[in-house]
Parts: structure tokens; sequence; C-alpha cells
């Protein structure tokens, strides 16, 4: 696949629509700049798009990834070509998420023999260490999904994380023997794992093309989630619903949530590039 190619097939199929960028940006929810980075060869539409970008243009998907019209006869080959240039795009993705992953995990590895060896010179038996390597194999169990799967492990991460954060922090409270570390993590960590899942889901459904919309919309839910999880600490150790360094975070929300919104809009209307 030629991405300059396919730039130039886009816009020769847009003109001949007769729309502009920024008409053919708003059929599709997104901004003109991402049309206008697929025009350019910089960028490839983004496959949850692609059907309906076709559908749009009046073109078949595999003419848009070939970059130009095929001829019926040709068709089944380059269609072939495609599928073959598609799974060698795959294969380099996962080839290099592969790699990253290894490094992370020998890098957490490392970690962990460290922390044991010095723990054993030092002790002479495995005291202290335990808590870094709890939490290092934690923290190993929900990032690993994202980085060998990319944007399709998140929801295996957000999985992991919702399935063993309260084992974790009964593991971490018996070993610092602090059993508020179980009690009040344990009741903080619902409303976070949901938190966490409606977050996921709102930039699922607004998309990459409009992610200053998304952010927006995540600083704007992370006020009730705040006050939600104040109300819990005040029920549970007695310390205030709102203080001052409360309402300074829930000024701040708002302000980056305004900009975000600002930036998107003007973003949109190509005000900003």
């Amino acid at each position: 696949m030629n991405q300059i190619e396919i730039g130039k097939f886009i816009a020769k199929c847009r003109k001949e629509k007769k729309l502009t960028q920024m008409q053919l940006a708003e059929k599709l929810n997104i901004t003109d700049r991402a049309v206008s980075k697929w025009e350019t060869g910089k960028s490839m539409p983004d496959s949850s798009i692609m059907l309906e970008l076709c559908e749009i243009l009046g073109i078949t998907v595999n003419e848009l990834l070939s970059g130009e019209e095929i001829e019926r006869e040709s068709y089944e080959k380059r269609a072939d070509e495609n599928l073959i240039a598609l799974k060698r795009k795959d294969e380099n993705n996962m080839t290099k998420n592969m790699l990253i992953s290894i490094l992370f995990s020998a890098a957490l590895l490392i970690g962990i023999m460290v922390c044991l060896i010095c723990n054993i010179a030092i002790s002479g038996n495995l005291t202290w260490s335990l808590i870094p390597v709890c939490s290092i194999v934690f923290a190993w169990v929900i990032s690993f999904p994202s980085m060998i799967l990319g944007k399709r492990g998140v929801v295996v991460s957000l999985i992991s994380f919702s399935v063993f954060i309260v084992p974790y922090l009964f593991i971490l409270s018996s070993l610092i023997k602090v059993k508020e570390v179980f009690s009040v993590g344990a009741a903080v960590s619902v409303p976070s794992v949901a938190f966490l899942w409606i977050i996921a889901a709102v930039f699922k459904r607004i998309g990459k093309e409009r992610m200053l919309a998304a952010w927006g919309a995540a600083f704007l839910l992370a006020i009730p989630f705040l006050i939600i999880v104040n109300v819990i600490l005040s029920k549970m150790i007695g310390e205030p619903v709102l203080d001052i360094w409360d309402m300074l975070s829930v000024f701040l929300l708002l302000i980056a949530a305004f900009v975000s919104f600002l930036c998107g809009y003007a973003k949109k209307k190509g005000l900003v590039k």
C-alpha cells in the first residue's frame, strides 16, 4: 500500500463528489485536518470509518487501499495484494510490540531480582522486598496486554485491573500489616474501576479524531469521581468531603475541560492546526 497514492485517490474521489475537505470531515464526524493528512499521505483513514468513507466516495475498500479504481478482471488479484499488505503491516506492529514487551518485562524482572538480592543481603531473609515485588508484578499484569496488543489490549488491561486490584490490596495489606490499606483501598477501588471503564467507553465512542473532546469529557467526569471518593474517605476515615485542595482540583479540572473543548472546536473549524 502506498499512502501517497491512496491520499491522491481520496482527494480525486472527493473532488468528483464536489465535496470540500470540511464537508467530508463533517459527514465522517472528524476534523478537516484528518482529511488533509490522508490526502497528503501523512496518515491512513482509521479502519472504524473506512467503510463509511468508501460509501461516501462511491468506491470499494479494495480500491481505497489500492489508491485507484480497479477493473473487474484484476479485482481479486488486487484484493489479495491489499490483504497481504495489511497482514504484513500487522505483523510488523506485532513484532515491534513484542520487542517492547520483552524489554519492559526484562526491566521489571531485573528490578525484582535487585529487591530480593538486596533484602537477603541486608536482612538474611525476605522481608520488605515482598512489598515492591508484589507491586511490580501487579503493574506487569496490568500493562503487559496493552504493550503486546496495542490498542486492542487496553480492554484486557482494564479487565486485569478490575480483577486483580482487590487481591493486590489484600496481599499488600497483609505484607505491611495495615488492615486499612485493604478496607479503604477496596472501597475506593470500586468507583475507580467504574470511572476507568466509563472513560474507556467515552474515548471509544467519541473516536481518536475528536480526542480533545474526549479529554474534555474525561476531565468533567473526573469531578463527580473525585466527590464520590471523598465521600467514601469521609465516612471511613473522617476526612472532610471537600477541602481547599479539592476545590482547587475541581477548578483546575473545569479549566482543563473548557480548554479541551475550546481547542477541539477551534481545530474542527480549522482555526488552529
